[in-house]
């Protein structure tokens, strides 16, 4: 079942990923996309953390779609954080 839509959480500097939200039934699924995967789906390098959540929105279609395919083949237990990297964008 694909995951839907939900809110935008924002750059986290700390960790080097954007952080969002989607929905499973209901039920909120924690998600983020490494600042080099979504890099790599803009084709380009070095965003600037002020520019991430432009980035996002230009790219969000493809990294939920992405984040609801990763969703589909994880083990299902409560607290678990869909986390896309480079490796998940080879497929």
């Amino acid at each position: 079942m694909p995951l839907t839509r939900d809110k935008i959480i924002g750059h986290d500097l700390e960790r080097l990923a954007f952080r969002f939200t989607m929905l499973n039934d209901g039920d909120v699924v924690d998600c983020q996309i490494s600042d080099a995967a979504m890099d790599e789906l803009a084709g380009m390098q070095g965003t600037e953390s002020s520019a991430r959540q432009a980035q996002f929105l230009s790219l969000r279609e493809t990294i939920e779609r992405i984040a609801s395919d990763i969703y589909d083949e994880a083990p299902r237990f409560r607290g678990y954080v869909v986390r896309i990297f480079m490796r998940h964008l080879e497929r």
